[in-house]
């Protein structure tokens, strides 16, 4: 039973971390936009010239806020270790009945 607290605590110790990079990803991610758009808006700086710069920087960056916002609140809250270890055991529970049911038909092809 121990073990299992611990293993249950270390879990939401992980997820805990998860979601505190994620939130502060994204309020780095916020400010990073309002500075891309100050920097060209505001000041007029224009690092290529004709071209929106910020808009694609923001576009890539929310690209990557959003691919690591579905691994933390979609992918890994319900395709966790925990989740992997159940599927190995059903899979191998899966292929030793299969052994068995090979096996006993051999057994009976042997006997007659």
């Amino acid at each position: 039973m121990e073990n299992n607290q611990h293993e249950l605590y270390e879990y939401a110790r992980g997820r805990m971390k998860q979601k505190k990079r994620l939130y502060f990803h994204f309020v780095l991610f916020f400010v990073g936009s309002i500075f891309f758009v100050i920097i060209h808006r505001v000041l007029d700086l224009d690092i290529y010239p004709g071209s929106n710069w910020d808009v694609w920087a923001i576009l890539i960056w929310a690209f990557i806020f959003i691919l690591h916002f579905i691994r933390v609140f979609i992918t890994d809250s319900f395709m966790n270790k925990n989740w992997e270890r159940a599927q190995i055991d059903k899979l191998v529970a899966k292929q030793e009945r299969k052994i068995q049911q090979l096996q006993s038909k051999v057994d009976n092809n042997t006997q007659s």
